[in-house]
């Protein structure tokens, strides 16, 4: 339970200090988001638990395709902002887009005979 929740905080403090960050220089905050801190955790969390460098491989692996298709929120959100649309709406009109894309990727994938 301690484990868990030390990993927790950590990653909240992550999250909290690119957002502080952020207030002060988008371009800093920016350079810190685009560190896959969050893959990098994870592999941190996968390899303390279980030592198992394949799972850590895989992860990489699978983080680095699903890449491509996470460009749309970041293509999409900052598009729909500058029309002056709802940031609710935006951001929520983004993630759907996005999580089709996934989809659609994720089926052409599979129908190319690439696994994960």
């Amino acid at each position: 339970m301690i484990y868990l929740l030390s990993k927790t905080i950590l990653t909240a403090i992550i999250i909290i200090i690119v957002s502080e960050v952020a207030k002060r220089s988008s371009l800093l905050a920016a350079i810190i988001i685009s560190i896959p801190l969050t893959s990098i955790l994870a592999f941190i969390w996968i390899f303390w638990e279980s030592r198992d460098t394949e799972k850590i491989i895989n992860l990489s692996y699978n983080t680095m395709i699903m890449t491509i298709p996470s460009f749309v929120f970041f293509i999409t959100f900052p598009v729909m902002l500058k029309f002056k649309f709802n940031f609710s709406i935006s951001i929520i009109i983004s993630i759907l887009t996005t999580s089709m894309t996934y989809y659609i990727f994720i089926y052409f994938l599979k129908k190319y005979g690439i696994t994960f």
